[in-house]
């Protein structure tokens, strides 16, 4: 495959699709639904399903046919959902248990508050429990992107947190998330994960997949992908990145046979 003729066009959704936990443009809504005319789609994110609902689904013009060829894989691809005509509905997901979920959630917050990353003002809940993922976010899950940036521009918190509560709870996955969120799965579970459960599911190599990511550095939660060595990825710088990539790519793709 070249970055020209793909089977599957994968995207991280923050900072990729749309500034973090913000709806989509219309331009990006208007490029999803042309590319998915031409192959299949998929988005994968930490977030939960209702974060997709909200910043994607939501909005993409209505055309059934292409969201057909829609893939969204919440959570790492914990969850799988697909188009069934009229909505996008779970083909499977896979939860934590109780227990360690509440390991999860005592140990973030303990250690947030030891190292003095448990800010005094937050945009609203700090924890999340999304099934089969606990997410912590330092300033709240409804904090606005400026304020986002600013917080930890160098990841230095954010990684010092992630290790802290790794060694407390050694059998869960504890990764840096978005700009200002740590994320706790099951082992093993991270994009490369989803990108390996959405092979098994549509029956596409990996070899014929693209992905476009914002964090494909060494730290970031995209990096997972382009480790795998398979997936050709492209890494972008925003939306707007994202978008003029697509235009390009349209160009070259052919129309679905």
């Amino acid at each position: 495959m070249t970055q020209n003729s793909p089977l599957v066009v994968a995207f991280d959704l923050d900072d990729t699709l749309a500034p973090s936990k913000s709806p989509i443009d219309p331009r990006i809504g208007d490029l999803l639904v042309r590319l998915a005319e031409r192959v299949e789609v998929a988005i994968i994110s930490g977030g939960q399903i209702e974060q997709f609902r909200t910043q994607v689904v939501d909005l993409l013009p209505e055309a059934p046919d292409a969201l057909s060829h829609v893939h969204l894989l919440p959570t790492c691809g914990t969850r799988y959902d697909r188009f069934d005509g009229t909505a996008f509905s779970p083909v499977y997901a896979h939860g934590l248990t109780d227990e360690e979920k509440s390991a999860a959630i005592v140990a973030v917050e303990e250690e947030a508050r030891r190292l003095g990353v448990w800010e005094a003002h937050a945009w609203g809940e700090r924890i999340e429990d999304r099934g089969s993922q606990i997410t912590f976010s330092a300033l709240g899950q409804s904090a606005p992107v400026d304020a986002k940036r600013a917080w930890d521009p160098d990841g230095a918190k954010k990684n010092a947190l992630r290790q802290a509560v790794a060694v407390r709870v050694p059998d869960l996955e504890v990764r840096s998330g978005g700009s200002t969120s740590v994320d706790i799965t099951r082992k093993g579970i991270d994009k490369a994960f989803g990108m390996r459960r959405l092979s098994e599911q549509t029956g596409i190599a990996l070899s014929d997949m693209l992905f476009y990511g914002d964090r494909l550095d060494p730290d970031g939660n995209d990096r997972p992908v382009l480790d795998m060595g398979e997936v050709a990825c492209v890494a972008v710088t925003g939306w707007e990145d994202t978008a003029d990539h697509l235009d390009a790519l349209l160009k070259e793709l052919p129309p679905r046979v």
